[in-house]
């Protein structure tokens, strides 16, 4: 009698551990799936923007209403002139948006003078430049500062601001390792930039470095993965308390 009254509540509480369990991992196997069609929605939208025709630069009035969640990866469209003022490298691995870019290297970040006057951080183009060499990105980059007007075709990108363990900008190399021109413009004297940079699709200079090029959506979307591995570890906890379950009915009877 008294192992069966034991045995009772032992079943009733592992049970109720085992509904949470399960509760818990359905849960998280449901919001998978609805990340899974907001991901499909959100490289639906960015595919449309990078696939739409350009459009003129928006004026400097409508900066302040610019945001990443409506206009990231807009193409523009816009006539300006490289300031001769110190350019800008930051680290990277490869490009999530860039096919044809792979390995090491930086992209060469100038600041670039409107004819109304204000200033448009252009990244333009990638450059293989594995040991971060502030001499010869010098070289490379210097050949854009021409003091001519020149058309430039790009998409409108917003700030990367650095992470807990981004490493620190070598402000004295002029090397970052995220994409904060706001940051870049104040360390080397840009002055007041747009809130946003435009990473440059052409011109190519006529050496191909920096390289700029067309934008292209690589966003992983594993929820359809992540979610069956929530689905089976619901249904494994199941089948594991149906086991246990009759075990215990076994030893009962």
């Amino acid at each position: 009698m008294s192992s069966k009254a034991t045995r009772g509540p032992s079943a009733a509480g592992f049970g109720i551990f085992t509904l949470i369990l399960i509760a818990v991992f359905v849960g998280l196997g449901v919001w998978q799936l609805q990340r899974r069609v907001e991901k499909h929605a959100l490289i639906a939208q960015l595919d449309a923007r990078l696939a739409a025709a350009q459009i003129a630069l928006p004026q400097p009035s409508a900066w302040p209403t610019l945001t990443s969640a409506k206009d990231e990866f807009r193409r523009v469209t816009f006539t300006a002139t490289y300031a001769k003022l110190p350019d800008a490298m930051v680290y990277s691995s490869g490009s999530a948006v860039r096919g044809d870019i792979s390995g090491p290297g930086t992209w060469a970040f100038l600041p670039a003078k409107l004819p109304s006057g204000e200033t448009v951080v252009v990244n333009t183009g990638f450059v293989q430049n594995t040991m971060q060499d502030r001499a010869f990105e010098d070289r490379v980059v210097g050949r854009l500062v021409t003091g001519e007007p020149v058309t430039l075709n790009g998409y409108i990108r917003f700030p990367e601001p650095p992470g807990r363990l981004t490493p620190a900008a070598n402000v004295s190399k002029r090397l970052w390792f995220a994409r904060d021109h706001r940051a870049m413009a104040q360390a080397l004297g840009w002055g007041e930039v747009a809130p946003f940079y435009v990473d440059l699709e052409s011109p190519a200079p006529d050496s191909g470095t920096p390289k700029p090029g067309p934008l292209e959506v690589h966003l992983r979307d594993d929820h359809m993965q992540y979610a069956i591995t929530w689905f089976s570890l619901a249904a494994a906890v199941l089948i594991a308390f149906g086991a246990w379950w009759r075990g215990q009915r076994r030893k009962g009877t």
